[in-house]
């Protein structure tokens, strides 16, 4: 990838700043119902309250070249890794502290609606390709490569853009990740111009699936959702919806359910309803639902449950103005980003988002291992969020499943979470945070959780459950 110097690589800066110039067009009110938007992550440092205290930001800023770099990362079929996250993947990108890299990111269930998400587009083409002959990118998921589902099993369903590397990381390290900007992918297709599409699937996987009260039982139901690119509106609006019924896929396998991911849907064989969630708006919330770094105990992770380094966390607040924390635990940290959503609800709760293709920008800073006694960030071995106004912890039902479950954890994950577990782990991490950051006693810890901390459910359908524990910052502002 070439750096900030344009001139240096005419091809990337005609493509740069073709997506520049787009990106500022198509950010402005699709950002505003961004969280944080108006801040940005600068901000965050600004206010006085971070994380990253005066002398560790000195110390690691003084670690970062003088001059700092900038990066482009597009998705396409040879920078994306679809359904893992692995140590061994070759970095598409590799940056010094300080660097600045702009990632595209595409959304798992484009296959959903073809015409509306990848037509005309070419790097969505390139991964989306899948003829009798040929798949853009053949393994989709940590699993064994010749499944009957298809390559890769669908054990991981997002598309990751990636993995990039940082100079100098190394386990034990902080990589701070602060989400710079975030803008929706315009639709390639001219008969849709100036406008995004996102898919909401009503899936098996979802809360609801066994609690059903109308019939046909089961189902599942996708709604397609409207964003507009222009910048015009900030919500989302359904087009249609329709019931998945079984589809064959070009390589001659037979889908009964939403068991693969990227399984192109056939719509002659749908009845589509246009007619559907009539005048309700849903306010855009941009984020990504999976950004993390690579796991140590395996070559092929699933991208589905979260873990100690981030991942599929899908947490609505990872939008633009947000800086998230991730423990290193492999050299160069090896960070991917993917899961892109238009919005979501807290707890996901029918098995996905709006899955929306996005564009982020990150600034990635590393704060190394010595440099961390004695700051907020020394007993950090979870991925923690800092927004303009709050901390947030997340924990999960197992807090290291691939350690905590043994040699089967990627599929025991999946029938032992629960949301008591992982209650119990965001509790006990809010703990520690406020006894090691703000220098509280245990008892002055747990009666602050009690009438000052906010728990709320992350989400419920990615194997390994979310609680995410939310402190405001200004709890702390006389004692700064």
């Amino acid at each position: 990838m070439c750096n900030g110097d344009d001139s240096a690589c005419p091809e990337f800066a005609k493509h740069a700043a073709t997506v520049r110039d787009d990106l500022d067009r198509e950010r402005r009110s699709f950002l505003k119902s961004g969280f944080a938007a108006a801040g940005g992550a600068g901000a965050l440092m600004a206010g006085g309250l971070s994380l990253v205290t005066p002398a560790l930001a000195q110390v690691s800023q003084a670690r970062q070249p003088a001059q700092r770099a900038y990066h482009y990362l597009p998705a396409n079929s040879e920078n994306v890794h679809w359904g893992y996250f692995s140590k061994s993947l070759k970095p598409r990108v590799e940056l010094n502290s300080g660097d600045y890299v702009t990632i595209e990111t595409l959304t798992h269930h484009a296959g959903d609606d073809l015409e509306r998400m990848v037509t005309g587009d070419p790097g969505a083409e390139s991964v989306f390709l899948w003829t009798k002959d040929k798949k853009g990118v053949n393994r989709r998921g940590a699993g064994p490569m010749d499944a009957a589902r298809g390559a890769g099993d669908g054990a991981g369903v997002h598309i990751m853009t990636g993995p990039v590397a940082v100079r100098g990381a190394e386990p034990g390290d902080i990589l701070e990740v602060r989400i710079i900007d975030c803008v929706p992918r315009p639709c390639a297709n001219p008969a849709h111009k100036g406008k995004t599409f996102g898919s909401n699937a009503a899936a098996n996987w979802g809360f609801h699936y066994k609690d059903l009260i109308t019939e046909p039982k089961p189902r599942e139901v996708i709604t397609i959702y409207e964003v507009d690119a222009t910048g015009a509106k900030s919500w989302a609006q359904a087009v249609y919806n329709f019931r998945w019924v079984p589809q064959r896929d070009p390589f001659g396998v037979m889908h009964n359910t939403i068991d693969y991911p990227g399984v192109p849907v056939d719509h002659t064989k749908t009845s589509r309803n246009f007619d559907v969630l009539k005048g309700v708006r849903v306010p855009i919330r941009p984020h990504f639902g999976t950004l993390g770094l690579a796991p140590k105990e395996a070559d092929f992770v699933n991208t589905i449950p979260p873990n100690y380094t981030g991942g599929n966390i899908d947490n609505w607040r990872i939008g633009k103005g947000a800086i998230m924390y991730y423990p290193v635990a492999v050299p160069g940290g090896l960070l991917s980003a993917g899961d892109p959503h238009a919005s979501q609800g807290d707890s996901e709760l029918c098995g996905t988002a709006i899955e929306c293709s996005l564009t982020g920008t990150f600034q990635l800073i590393l704060h190394k291992k010595a440099d961390l006694a004695g700051t907020p960030l020394e007993k950090l071995d979870y991925p923690m969020l800092e927004t303009q106004t709050d901390w947030l912890v997340h924990g999960f039902s197992y807090a290291n499943y691939l350690a905590e479950l043994g040699p089967n954890a990627q599929s025991d994950i999946f029938s032992k979470s629960s949301v008591d577990l992982a209650l119990r782990d965001a509790f006990r991490k809010m703990r520690t945070f406020l006894m090691t950051a703000k220098k509280l006693t245990e008892d002055e810890a747990i009666s602050l959780m009690s009438i000052g901390v906010d728990f709320g459910i992350t989400q419920v359908v990615d194997g390994n459950w979310g609680v995410h524990a939310v402190i405001k910052k200004d709890i702390f502002a006389a004692t700064a």
